[in-house]
């Protein structure tokens, strides 16, 4: 449910007026509600939208107004109204016809295709321009945002009961009322000024107004959320190889000749819209579109998606226009849920800055006409070579165009006006009392009035929260989600929960309890975490641990506590105590379940284990934005451990049991005296330029455009009778890129040394994280190199790269799109003084059956084949 909270968060706005209230329904020819249809009051930056039934409303001081009234594909009207003072209320229902969109005479030079193919040339030459034209703004933004399931399963999969709060209906109703600025390139900053969300007094709306930047359709590609892959504009630079376009017709409006133009897709499997794009003529820009999302575009999560936009000049006598409202409508059906929902954005208050000083001069002039309903005069259509000559016209304002920029970073005010400045990386800001606005509050300043639904779910959950929020009523619904069931002890684990005092109680899955390996036979170990939150993000966790093995009849109890006491800074103190058995490398993918089946079913005994008995002490914070930093402080008496046991299910023939000792290249002997072990550890990691948003209750980190710096020094302390001294050093340096259509690579690279001559032993040395099993637990390391075999005392470096092709080529294949799996590619390397230049390569396949990854991986060294094997995890 969480990934649809956040799929249904986008762009709105708001109105501030007051006294006189205009209202009324507007409806086409039929009588059928037309929702959220635009209605803008002429020469002001203020606009409304109609909700799902086409109901509308404005306050307005009183006066007399022109009142605009628009939807896609529908001809404009426009009524002159007079608002009387007080809180009068003044209702106006509008009937709105269907646009006719005519031909008329098309005169075709040097090209046989579509008439329309030329006009979308000219709006492709001119996107970015466009893209542009606005060097900064600041705009009044209210967001409505609804989801509602119309069916709820039993189970999950069959397996997990759903909860009994999770019913059929509205699940999540938000509004939300920002100021939103931007400049370019593409920086955007929020303020959200107030909240509601129905049924939670103390909660706080997704909604983002910067989030919908995201579906500019001047842009190439636009990554909104719903698809990894992201989808191709109608109007990118390369759109005519994705597209088939026909002209529908030309109508005017306010003296403007309006171009309604059919989208296609030319393959089903291209990540592009279909729909219709309304593009203005000479001066080429988008007047509004009206286009569709299916499964065949790849879409994740969701099953098709509605956007329309609507775009009107801004305030001013600037030549720019700006988005006056958006709309976005879903369906969904996952996991037996199915459902629908919307966004709904209204924009308006705004303040301009243009980007450029004037603009040069229509390339097509628009045809005079008569009145609104004469014939469309002739108009030339140059052929698309034609068109694409004149591109120089648009270079000569690149220098105009940085220089704006420029002065638009540098300046404290937007149109004019003063602007806050938010510190850099801060996207957004949550005001402290941003949901204590009562409902009075909202019936002012909501420019899109409440359906009959939105009222009734409002008034229930509202009325009904203290209930709901009573002890009481928590310990009925936690009686039931608290009930015992086979399949969560065995897949999930079992979670008991207070809900009132915000506790909970949660035991391991049984797989993970119970366990098998050579060193201690079978083993028991029992653990559960018992964790106390707060309303303001702080939380206290502690877990008890008891491990038993039959065999060496070695009990090990243990206790780790973590408490995050600044949801700020995200700071937490972490502590541990007792005695474990640990993995020679504590950051292995060889679980305990993996090793118990390879044990028990392979003769495999890949895990080696040693005893620690002692504890350690850590504390994590964010210094800056971006820069976390984490000390570690821990001294342990260790000793080595023996096999207690050969007993397994299925015996292989010709294949024994190994010794509990680790078979290391630089080391021949990996065995050990007991010894104890002081160490300290400084961990720093740093994100350039990390967005980030600033909540009453704490800080939201986002990602950035820089890959993330690490530095980690670690140091062996010969002290308080330690038998360790050593020095290492590492660099590393990590980053997701995105890459458009050809997907989302990502790359992991490490270096770093022991310093002098190190005294340690083999769990000091730097471990690789390899994989000899045919389940890969992370995709990001090895997957054929032995555990143990390259670990190292020295200097090394390690990199990973991972290519996510997004089905860039699957889905051009029938069969492949339809099972909707995804290609994937792989380079592992290491380079230590044992093991050489070591390299792997790997293809694969991901969103099998939609949640596991298959790749096969071959392994080089120094350029010899070493081994080859397949691979098969999560992979979603």
């Amino acid at each position: 449910m969480a990934r649809y909270l956040l799929l249904l968060t986008f762009l709105a706005s708001v109105f501030g007026a007051q006294a006189g209230i205009v209202r009324g329904r507007i409806t086409d020819t039929k009588g059928a509600a037309l929702a959220f249809a635009n209605v803008a009051v002429r020469n002001t930056s203020t606009s409304t939208a109609t909700n799902e039934q086409g109901n509308y409303q404005l306050r307005l001081n009183p006066g007399q107004y022109e009142l605009v009234f628009q939807y896609v594909g529908y001809k404009p009207r426009t009524e002159t109204i007079r608002v009387a003072g007080g809180d009068t209320a003044t209702v106006l229902n509008v009937v709105l016809e269907s646009e006719n969109y005519r031909l008329g005479e098309v005169v075709v030079r040097a090209t046989d295709r579509d008439p329309a193919y030329p006009i979308v040339q000219q709006a492709i030459n001119w996107r970015r321009y466009h893209q542009r034209e606005v060097a900064a703004f600041k705009a009044r933004v209210y967001i409505k945002t609804l989801g509602r399931f119309t069916d709820v399963p039993g189970k999950i999969l069959g397996l997990v009961k759903v909860g009994p709060d999770v019913k059929p209906g509205i699940f999540y109703l938000s509004e939300s009322l920002s100021d939103m600025t931007f400049r370019q390139p593409n920086v955007v900053q929020e303020r959200m000024l107030s909240s509601r969300v129905s049924g939670d007094a103390k909660g706080i709306s997704f909604n983002r107004a910067s989030a919908g930047r995201g579906l500019n359709f001047y842009n190439n590609v636009l990554k909104s959320g719903f698809s990894e892959r992201g989808f191709v504009s109608p109007i990118a630079d390369g759109a005519m190889l994705f597209y088939k376009y026909e002209l529908q017709g030309s109508t005017q409006q306010n003296g403007l000749t309006i171009n309604k133009i059919r989208v296609t897709p030319r393959r089903r499997t291209d990540p592009v819209f279909s729909g219709y794009i309304y593009v203005v003529e000479g001066t080429w820009r988008l007047h509004s579109v009206s286009l569709d999302l299916t499964k065949d575009a790849q879409l994740d999560y969701v099953d098709n998606i509605h956007i329309e936009q609507l775009f009107a000049p801004a305030p001013g006598p600037s030549d720019v226009w700006v988005m006056q409202s958006q709309k976005i409508t879903m369906g969904f059906e996952a996991f037996g849920f199915k459902g629908n929902g919307y966004v709904t954005a209204v924009l308006s208050n705004y303040q301009v800055t243009p980007t450029y000083p004037n603009r040069p001069a229509p390339q097509t002039a628009p045809p005079a006409v008569a009145s609104k309903d004469a014939e469309p005069a002739p108009v030339m259509r140059e052929s698309v070579a034609d068109v694409k000559k004149q591109k120089p016209v648009l270079r000569g304002f690149a220098k105009q165009v940085k220089e704006r920029v420029r002065r638009s970073e540098r300046s404290d005010s937007i149109g004019g006006l003063p602007v806050e400045r938010m510190p850099r990386g801060q996207v957004m800001v949550v005001e402290k009392g941003v949901n204590e606005r009562d409902t009075s509050f909202w019936s002012e300043v909501r420019p899109v009035p409440l359906t009959d639904e939105e009222k009734k779910d409002y008034h229930l959950k509202d009325s009904t929260e203290v209930i709901r929020s009573s002890r009481p009523y928590q310990d009925s619904l936690d009686r039931k989600r608290n009930e015992p069931e086979p399949m969560k002890f065995l897949v999930t684990g079992y979670t008991y929960r207070n809900t009132f005092k915000k506790w909970q109680f949660s035991v391991a899955p049984v797989f993970n309890i119970l366990q098998y390996n050579t060193v201690e036979g079978a083993v028991v170990n029992a653990q559960a975490t018992y964790t106390q939150n707060t309303d303001d993000r702080r939380s206290f966790s502690l877990t008890p641990a008891v491990r038993y093995g039959f065999a060496n009849k070695l009990l090990s109890p243990s206790v780790e506590a973590v408490w995050q006491h600044d949801p700020v800074k995200l700071a937490r103190l972490g502590v541990g105590v007792g005695q474990t058995i640990e993995n020679f490398d504590l950051n292995s993918q060889l679980t305990p379940f993996i090793n118990t089946q390879y044990t028990l079913f392979r003769n495999r005994n890949y895990a080696k284990y040693y005893r620690r008995l002692g504890g350690d002490i850590s504390y994590t914070t964010e210094l800056l934005n971006g820069l976390t930093v984490r000390t570690a402080l821990s001294y342990y008496d260790r000793r080595e451990l023996q096999n207690a046991t050969i007993d397994l299910i299925k015996d292989v023939a010709g294949r024994a049991f190994t010794p509990n000792r680790p078979v290391s290249a630089e080391l021949p002997n990996t065995s050990f005296a007991r010894n104890q072990a002081l160490t300290a550890e400084l961990t720093l990691s740093y994100r350039p330029g990390q967005r980030y948003i600033t909540r009453p209750d704490g800080k939201l980190n986002f990602g950035s455009k820089w890959p993330t710096f690490r530095f980690t020094y670690l140091q062996g302390i010969q002290a308080l009778g330690s038998d360790v001294r050593y020095t290492r050093l590492g660099v590393g340096v990590s980053q997701s890129v995105n890459m458009g259509l050809l997907g989302t690579s990502s790359y992991n690279v490490m270096t770093g040394a022991y310093l002098g001559t190190p005294r340690l032993y083999f769990m000091d040395y730097r471990h690789f994280s390899g994989n000899q099993t045919a389940f890969a637990s992370n995709f990001a390391q090895f997957q054929l190199l032995d555990y143990y075999l390259y670990s190292t005392r020295d200097r090394y470096l390690e990199a990973h790269y991972n290519h996510h092709f997004n089905g860039f080529f699957l889905n051009k294949i029938p069969l492949m799109r339809r099972l909707k799996w995804q290609e994937v590619a792989s380079v592992n390397y290491l380079r230590t003084p044992s093991s050489g230049n070591y390299v792997e390569l790997g293809v694969g396949v991901e969103h099998v059956l939609k949640v596991l990854r298959v790749d096969f991986y071959t392994a080089l060294q120094s350029g010899n084949r070493q081994a080859n094997g397949l691979r098969i995890g999560l992979g979603f």
